[in-house]
C-alpha cells in the first residue's frame, strides 16, 4: 500500500479549500495531531497523524451540506489508505458521520478538532493574538462563555474528552501546548500560501 506524502495531501487540500480560515485550521490540527502522536507514544506514527489532520476538512468548504460524506471520493484521488479515510470520516460521529472514532489517533482528532478552533479564536482576544501565553484558566472561562465562539460545540469538546477519558483541562492544557509548539509554522505557511494565492 502506497503511503500518502504531506506534499501530496498539500496538493489536495489546497485545490478544494482556497479560504485563508480553512488552510489556517488544517495546517493547525496537522500541527496538533504531530504534537499527539509523539506525546501519546506513536513516533512512528507521526506523519499519518499529521496527513490526518491536514486533511480532516478535506471536503468542508465546497460542500459544507456534504461534509464527511464526499471526503472518501476526495482522498481516493490520492490513493488514500482505508484506515486514513476511516479516520476522516469519523471526526464527524453524530453529526454528519455515523463512524465512530476507534483508533486513538480518531478520538484525539475528535476531541481536538472544534477545541483548536475555540482556543485560536480566544487566542486573537489577547493582546499577544498568540497561544504563547494563553492559560488553562482563561480558556476554561471562554468555554463557558456560551456567545464565545458559539459556532464551537462544547458538546462535541465535552464528549471528545469523554472519548478520551480526560478531564477537561488536561485537554486543554494539551491541546494549548500542542498549538503553541506549531503556532510559528503554521503562521509562516499560511502567509507563503496567502502571497502565493
Amino acid at each position: 500500500m502506497a503511503e500518502v506524502t504531506r506534499d501530496q495531501a498539500w496538493a489536495l487540500l489546497t485545490k478544494y479549500n482556497k479560504d485563508e480560515f480553512h488552510i489556517r485550521h488544517a495546517l493547525t490540527v496537522e500541527g496538533v495531531m504531530r504534537y499527539l502522536a509523539e506525546k501519546m507514544g506513536f513516533s512512528d506514527d507521526v506523519d499519518f497523524w499529521g496527513i490526518v489532520g491536514l486533511l480532516h476538512d478535506i471536503d468542508f468548504e465546497e460542500w459544507p451540506e456534504e461534509h464527511c460524506q464526499k471526503a472518501p471520493e476526495l482522498l481516493a484521488e490520492i490513493d488514500a489508505p482505508e484506515e486514513m479515510v476511516h479516520a476522516i470520516v469519523s471526526h464527524g460521529y453524530g453529526l454528519v458521520s455515523d463512524v465512530k472514532p476507534e483508533h486513538e489517533m480518531e478520538r484525539f482528532l475528535f476531541a481536538c478538532d472544534e477545541l483548536t478552533g475555540l482556543i485560536g479564536a480566544a487566542a486573537l482576544m489577547r493582546p499577544s493574538k498568540s497561544v504563547q501565553d494563553m492559560e488553562v484558566k482563561s480558556l476554561k472561562k471562554k468555554f463557558k462563555d456560551k456567545k464565545f465562539a458559539a459556532g464551537c460545540s462544547r458538546d462535541v469538546i465535552q464528549q471528545g474528552a469523554d472519548m478520551l477519558g480526560w478531564e477537561l483541562p488536561e485537554l486543554f492544557e494539551e491541546t494549548i501546548e500542542a498549538m503553541r509548539t506549531c503556532e510559528d509554522s503554521v503562521n509562516k505557511a499560511v502567509e507563503e500560501y496567502t502571497a502565493q494565492a
